[in-house]
């Protein structure tokens, strides 16, 4: 069983920056595929970046695409997601999560285990 914690989340301005991380325990996470998705008010779950478990194939939305980052350490069970150029539409509750599967470069499926979610306020 794999627990996710996140952190790194809070308020900002936009066009603002922010890192947030994903600690990995309780199970092999050098071998997950992990992401990061937000849920805003209102709005469905939606993914904004999502990682192979070798780290060579990453997936983001047009929405978030030259903005957001995601990397990960599997020395030391991290995933990071760096946010660049922060924007309103940005605010949501971000969710660390793994064990899914990338089709043609495409998340699918849903994630076999999630984190509690931190949350990233952007102001304008």
């Amino acid at each position: 069983q794999v627990q996710l914690v996140e952190s790194g989340g809070g308020l900002v301005q936009a066009g603002g920056s922010l890192r947030l991380s994903c600690a990995a325990s309780g199970g092999t996470f050098s071998i997950l595929n992990m992401g990061w998705f937000r849920q805003a008010p209102g709005k469905e779950r939606e993914v904004v970046a999502a990682e192979t478990w070798r780290g060579d194939t990453t997936y983001s939305p047009a929405s978030v695409k030259g903005r957001f980052t995601i990397s990960r350490d599997n020395a030391k069970n991290m995933l990071y997601l760096q946010m660049n150029s922060l924007e309103p539409e940005d605010t949501a509750v971000y969710y660390c999560a793994a064990g899914f599967s990338l089709i043609n470069k495409m998340p699918s499926g849903t994630p076999k285990y999630w984190g509690q979610g931190t949350q990233v306020t952007v102001s304008s």
